[in-house]
């Protein structure tokens, strides 16, 4: 931020929050409903910043960091990572796990200053009214969240993938049109599905208007498998399926052909690099993303420390010649992307173009944070769960999780 004073929002009743002199002043809501009052909170020693964007995140990891052990050999093949670890435990969550998973990474955002998340679930053994649980927890505790099911033939054929689709298009129809919560069409990655399963998820997505959130190219076995089915690429062949409509989310894109990224831009999408997974993967580095404007930072399944996300990027970066500068302005790319994805104005003015979400952060961690004009933590507390007693539970679910995920 620069100057004394700079106002953000408007939040959904219309009012836009102040900050001058290191106090944040907002429209709140009095004692009687319907009756405003104005409130007002000191940020001493803190720096005030817009709340960060994750532009690509699967809360149903949030367990991962409270008790599931990395695998004791990691396979040479990204596939390999994902049967033996990943696909495993998405196998393994019924209703009860992913609410917890979902509501400690909820929680956990907030406490980084992270306000939006653009969540990409899968959980194949609980498909129907999954996102309901991880909409629960995004408006339990106050977060905006853009939610998508990742279809997938991966474990029940073209079936599993229709339900998935299903859940999305039900999520959009019943919940997910509103100021805190919007919805994208989910494809988890073009190796596990077929022409069919991509194309139906784009001709979905541009009957309501919506985007197709997507892996693309994550490693090379994802740009191989395309090239066998006689496409250019992985972003080709999703592209030449109809499924890349404006504003889709392109996680990962880092083995793309010179001749693909170009469409990045012109099919108006956003490809998210994930510094932090990119590098625990070792999927390699996003070179393909050079010069390109059309890029956010998400955490894929990582804390949502988004800070983190930048210093990683920084010095991965550094090793092919890129300013840290770049970093940041993907940081900053993430608000238009949130922007776009959230069902706000379509043409406010250009200082009006970051939604009334603000975090005033220490050393320590979030001191306050703001969310569509609702403050969600305070004085360096959760407002919505007790945080001790919340990540005392992830602890509890995450043996169960383990157990589960060793009998599969």
């Amino acid at each position: 931020m620069s100057g004394n004073a700079w106002i953000l929002g408007p939040d959904r009743l219309g009012h836009s929050v102040l900050v001058q002199d290191g106090v944040v002043t907002w429209q709140g809501q009095g004692a009687v409903p319907g009756s405003p009052k104005l409130e007002q909170l000191a940020c001493p020693n803190s720096a005030i910043r817009y709340g960060h964007v994750n532009a690509h995140t699967h809360l149903y990891s949030g367990l991962v960091p409270y008790g599931i052990p990395p695998l004791a050999q990691q396979p040479d093949e990204f596939v390999g990572i994902l049967q033996q670890l990943w696909w495993k435990l998405d196998r393994a969550l019924d209703a009860e796990l992913l609410s917890i998973a979902a509501e400690v990474a909820v929680a956990d955002a907030l406490m980084c200053g992270t306000t939006l998340l653009v969540d990409h679930h899968e959980s194949p053994n609980f498909i129907a009214g999954s996102l309901d649980v991880i909409a629960d927890a995004c408006q339990k505790l106050g977060v905006r969240a853009c939610l998508s099911y990742g279809a997938t033939e991966r474990n029940g054929g073209r079936d599993e993938a229709e339900a998935g689709l299903a859940e999305s298009q039900r999520f959009y129809k019943e919940r997910g049109h509103t100021l805190l919560l919007s919805t994208a069409f989910g494809l988890h990655a073009g190796f596990t599905a077929s022409n069919l399963t991509i194309s139906r998820a784009g001709r979905l997505a541009r009957q309501v208007g919506r985007p197709v959130h997507v892996h693309v190219a994550e490693a090379l076995s994802d740009a191989q498998d395309a090239r066998e089915r006689g496409f250019a690429g992985a972003l080709d062949r999703l592209c030449r399926l109809g499924a890349v409509p404006q504003r889709s989310v392109l996680a990962h894109a880092i083995h793309l052909r010179p001749e693909e990224r170009a469409r990045i831009a012109a099919h108006g999408a956003c490809a998210v690099q994930n510094p932090r997974s990119n590098l625990g993967n070792r999927v390699g580095y996003p070179l393909a993303l050079q010069r390109l404007s059309h890029v956010a930072l998400g955490s894929d399944g990582y804390v949502a420390n988004m800070e983190e996300e930048v210093r990683c990027a920084q010095q991965q970066g550094a090793l092919h010649g890129e300013p840290p500068q770049l970093a940041l302005e993907r940081l900053e790319r993430g608000h238009q992307l949130g922007y776009d994805l959230m069902n706000l104005p379509d043409s406010p003015p250009l200082w009006l173009r970051k939604p009334a979400d603000l975090a005033a952060m220490t050393d320590n961690g979030a001191l306050h944070v703001l969310v569509d004009g609702r403050l969600v933590v305070r004085d360096g507390k959760l407002l919505g769960a007790d945080l001790d007693t919340l990540r005392q539970r992830a602890s509890q679910a995450a043996a169960r999780l383990h157990l589960k995920m060793a009998q599969l």
